[in-house]
């Protein structure tokens, strides 16, 4: 499964969150990611500095804002945790998983 080439799809309608099954399939893309209560995902990343984490941060915020889907980023001088979830679904979807490998990808 290639999710570097999907694109995330709107979801402000809501739906349902997928399912724990679903979950260990895209989570086999993603790797680094950690599945938290198949609720959302979570990776941490480490640094030489704060301006090496805040550039990455940049690049995570630009292609968040591309994808149309937002992660929650945490961000610690030379620690940056980024949280991926559908809040329209109240779980994990699609987007998250796409969101997530891209990110792999910086």
């Amino acid at each position: 499964m290639d999710l570097t080439m999907k694109k995330c799809v709107p979801c402000e309608l809501g739906g349902s969150p997928l399912t724990h099954d679903e979950i260990a399939i895209f989570a086999s893309a993603v790797s680094g990611w950690e599945i938290v209560e198949d609720r959302l995902i979570r990776r941490r990343f480490k640094f030489a500095d704060f301006k090496e984490a805040m550039i990455f941060v940049n690049k995570v915020a630009a292609l968040a804002e591309g994808e149309g889907h937002h992660p929650d980023i945490k961000v610690s001088y030379d620690k940056v945790v980024i949280e991926l979830w559908t809040h329209a679904v109240k779980g994990l979807s699609e987007n998250d998983f796409i969101v997530a490998v891209k990110i792999n990808a910086l």
